[in-house]
């Protein structure tokens, strides 16, 4: 878990909890000049500067010029705070485009086919996960479920779409791929680009072994040159 005191604790993650607006004789005793999105970009920059293990809402309140207790006029705990953060981070991975028919764009991905596509996907999040040392704690202690970590699954999901795999075979890539890329923050400053890279390509080719005839990258490939 994220801290020795959290072990067992059970919460609701903040993008379920429903927070009662405040009464409106309150709300103008909140501190000016704060809200949640300055908060959080705040706790990014806290984390990415000393690191998960010193952050503090003590330390977050001092950088904004605020007191501590002034945060939970816009969260209910630190730890509702981390989630904020990690979305926000997952944020800067760049998905690929979708295409008006729903299907992923090939131009950004410099490879045509989804291994391609696939693979530019997987080195993006890698690269969030080296800019952002605390965020695989993270994404291992939190549920992701905020809009920016549903819109990355979402991407990935189109890109196993486009496999043509269904069934147990469908499932099984998309479980595949997801523990390799959660798993590689643990090791993401310690594994050489070169290796990360070349799991990566074993991975893309059992599941290109898999795939239905034609719908392999070799394939697409091909048909997109004859195109």
């Amino acid at each position: 878990m994220v801290t020795a005191a959290d072990p067992g604790e059970t919460r609701t993650s903040v993008w379920l909890a429903a927070r009662p607006a405040a009464p409106a004789r309150r709300r103008s005793e909140a501190p000016s000049g704060l809200d949640r999105e300055r908060i959080t970009a705040a706790t990014v920059r806290l984390l990415d500067a000393d690191g998960l293990a010193r952050f503090s809402m003590r330390r977050l309140a001092a950088g904004l010029g605020v007191t501590a207790m002034s945060l939970y006029w816009y969260v209910d705990t630190k730890q509702d705070l981390l989630e904020l953060a990690l979305d926000s981070a997952l944020g800067e991975l760049e998905l690929p485009p979708e295409t008006a028919e729903g299907t992923e764009s090939t131009a950004e991905s410099g490879d045509a086919g989804w291994p391609g596509r696939l693979k530019a996907l997987a080195r993006g999040y890698r690269r969030v996960l080296a800019d952002h040392p605390w965020l695989a704690p993270l994404t291992a202690a939190y549920p992701n479920i905020g809009p920016h970590a549903r819109a990355f699954d979402a991407a990935l999901q189109r890109l196993l779409d486009a496999t043509g795999l269904v069934d147990a075979a469908r499932t099984g890539a998309h479980l595949a791929v997801s523990q390799f890329l959660h798993g590689c923050g643990g090791t993401v400053r310690r594994a050489p680009e070169g290796d990360f890279c070349l799991a990566l390509d074993i991975l893309i080719a059992g599941i290109e072994a898999k795939a239905p005839a034609g719908r392999s990258g070799a394939a697409q490939a091909q048909a997109q040159a004859q195109g």
